[in-house]
């Protein structure tokens, strides 16, 4: 783990090397400066000796300045490595998450990426910039320091040792028990970003159906649950401080007790004492520095496992050694295909799906919900990949293209499809990056999307909101098959994304496909027999098997499954879901 985690120090390691060096030298001069200051007493003010003490003063002046810039230096180069540790380390998980698969991407939700992002991300900088300051200073002042004592006295510096033993064990059983807490926390972490996006994101709903009490109940549930074990978390290093008072305050007692014996027999002056004082404050302050330290790492070691969860994982679809680079043409093939998302699980969303499509046939796929329709659209562009058989595009295995090569000729369209803010030129242009104004018209034509552009005061340049707040759902549909046009595929896939445009618009969007781009393989996924009957094949799923595959009319004839969901549309007596239930 810290390996990996250390990996995206990158660029920032002279500042990592620079700041614990500084310190080092922030650290020499305060640990010199009492000793100086032992001399001014002794050879100073109980001699009665001005020039003596006019020379040590100024040396401790020297010194108190030197160690004003080394700190400064060293707080300068912590926060600069530390900040670009941070963003580095943001930088390649975000980096990571555009690599995923969908399978990938399932593993995660949405709030728990976005928390290791932020959280999980704040917590290893803080962390990084204590290491190379704190962790840096308190163990050399706890050397040093010692080393001194024991350079004054010896025998009174045994105290010490006493002191750190038992400080250490106290320690070591806080940490224990903290990071145990924090690794669960941590976790609750992810379920309150996810009531919060989850809230936010469908606010609409929540408005409309009243339910502003329940989403408060459920955000003030997690919320209570994070604040219990932060409570319990807290209450074992609120520890802490009485055990370092104690410590403090009986290695004070000690010190003045046996060193002022000392003093008596002669063995010890008092500028000597006077500066112990001095370091063994420095001993103590040291090791509740240490302290603090061992209980951030507690908290980051939560943290880092969550981070290197992310930058480790790797994308289970990847490119073949020699990738294609060309998709041929629209040609599609399922040769005996079974699928699952759950690798072995032995749930097949499809099974043995053997079909064989010709390029630029308009394909019309139509099945109850959970029938497998989005599953088989995602196997085209390699969005998943099979469990058994294979799909061919183009007369090749999706397996041996370059994925990005595949996906921008096999463009897909999603019912939930989602625009970004920015203007509906800049949506449109991640079809094509390049794509001229008079290109972007041409494709919105065809997606009958200009006859609600040209009414917008800005016509193309009209800002849309995050997520095209701003814009009809059927509206969004016809922009987003916009863009999918740009590219000029090879396959183009319909998944329902014509379920919020009326039936005029649909019959519309569907007769310039015909005309416009005839060589183009089209599957259009629907729930309205009406969207598909027109095409050359339909396609009838069921239960991820296939029940059917042949024209309107020999369907009509033949397959009682969708003749049922026909009379059903049609006649008006029940709903697609229903029909398909008492077929079945």
């Amino acid at each position: 783990m810290i390996k990996t985690l250390l990996s995206q120090v990158k660029q920032y390691k002279k500042a990592s090397f620079l700041a614990p060096l500084f310190t080092a030298l922030e650290v020499l001069m305060e640990v010199l400066i009492p000793f100086v200051t032992a001399s001014i007493i002794d050879k100073g003010i109980e001699a009665g000796n001005m020039t003596q003490i006019f020379i040590y003063g100024g040396i401790m002046l020297v010194m108190a300045f030197f160690s004003l810039v080394f700190g400064v230096l060293a707080g300068k180069y912590a926060a600069e490595a530390s900040s670009g540790f941070a963003c580095n380390l943001r930088d390649a998980m975000y980096e990571n998450v555009q690599t995923f698969s969908f399978s990938n991407i399932d593993k995660y939700s949405t709030a728990g990426l976005v928390t290791r992002m932020t959280t999980d991300v704040t917590n290893i900088q803080n962390a990084y910039q204590m290491v190379l300051r704190i962790a840096t200073r308190a163990p050399l002042m706890l050397i040093c320091s010692m080393f001194m004592c024991f350079f004054i006295n010896a025998s009174l510096s045994s105290i010490f040792l006493i002191a750190i033993v038992f400080l250490a064990a106290a320690l070591l059983f806080i940490m224990l028990r903290t990071t145990k807490i924090f690794n669960y926390v941590f976790q609750k972490y992810d379920d309150l970003n996810a009531s919060v996006q989850e809230n936010i994101s469908a606010i609409r709903v929540v408005k409309a159906y009243v339910r502003e009490d329940y989403e408060d109940q459920k955000f003030k549930k997690a919320a209570e649950h994070l604040y219990r074990y932060f409570v319990k978390a807290e209450s074992l290093l609120a520890l802490n401080n009485p055990v370092m008072m104690l410590v403090v305050y009986g290695c004070i007692i000690a010190l003045s007790w046996f060193g002022a014996h000392y003093i008596v027999i002669g063995d010890l002056t008092t500028g000597e004492l006077t500066s112990m004082f001095s370091y063994v404050m420095s001993v103590l302050m040291s090791l509740m520095m240490l302290s603090m330290i061992f209980v951030m790492i507690s908290m980051s070691i939560a943290n880092g496992r969550r981070i290197v969860e992310i930058l480790d994982e790797k994308c289970d679809l990847t490119n073949p050694e020699q990738p294609e680079m060309e998709v041929a043409d629209g040609r599609i093939d399922f040769n005996h295909v079974s699928f699952s998302y759950k690798h072995g699980s032995g749930e097949e969303t499809l099974h043995d799906i053997d079909l064989h499509i010709a390029s630029g046939e308009t394909i019309g796929v139509i099945g109850s919900t959970g029938s497998g329709k989005s599953t088989l659209a995602s196997l085209i562009s390699r969005l998943y990949d099979v469990d058994e058989g294979s799909v061919f595009v183009g007369g090749r295995d999706v397996r041996s293209y370059d994925l990005e090569a595949l996906r921008n000729q096999v463009a897909v369209v999603l019912q939930k499809n989602v625009l970004f803010s920015g203007t509906i030129l800049d949506n449109l242009r991640w079809g094509k990056e390049d794509a001229t104004e008079d290109e972007c018209r041409e494709v919105c034509r065809q997606a009958c999307a200009d006859e609600f552009i040209e009414r917008f005061p800005n016509k193309y340049d009209t800002w849309i909101e995050q997520g095209g707040s701003n814009v009809s759902g059927g509206q969004k549909q016809r922009l987003c098959i916009a863009r999918a046009l740009l590219k000029k595929p090879k396959v183009l896939i319909l998944d329902d994304s014509t379920s919020a445009v009326d039936t005029a618009t649909d019959a519309k969007i569907r007769q310039a496909f015909a005309t416009k781009i005839p060589g183009t393989t089209k599957l259009i996924i629907a729930q309205r027999i009406s969207s598909v009957q027109d095409a050359d094949r339909i396609l009838v799923l069921d239960d991820g098997t296939v029940k059917g595959f042949d024209t309107h009319e020999n369907l009509l004839k033949e397959n009682e499954m969708y003749r049922e969901i026909y009379e059903a549309q049609t006649q008006g007596g029940g709903d697609f879901d229903e029909a398909g239930k008492e077929e079945a």
